[in-house]
């Protein structure tokens, strides 16, 4: 009876999660617009920060976020954030592109 040779079981290679970029708006409170907030988002996750917008008054800082990075970080980052009191909204409309 002749052997017949099995086939390896086609595997599933895992690739890793593409780079991608979110904009974001976070408002501060009050006690956190002297924070150097981001600066610490940067240190603390593999992500990549740019500032698309800001403003910031006495009682409310506002700022438009840009983050780049892997999917999983993004959202670390942003659980990371709201733990911290700050309110994040997905941007809805790219009114500024470049």
């Amino acid at each position: 009876m002749p052997r017949t040779l099995k086939k390896p079981s086609p595997t599933r290679k895992q690739t890793p999660a593409a780079p991608q970029k979110t904009r974001l708006w976070l408002m501060f409170p009050p006690k956190l617009i002297t924070t150097p907030v981001i600066w610490q988002l940067s240190q603390k996750y593999p992500v990549i920060t740019n500032v698309r917008q800001a403003s910031v008054t006495d009682e409310i800082g506002i700022v438009c976020l840009e983050m780049e990075g892997k999917r999983p970080d993004i959202k670390a980052a942003i659980k990371w954030l709201e733990k911290k009191n700050i309110n994040v909204e997905p941007v809805e409309i790219n009114v500024i592109e470049s």
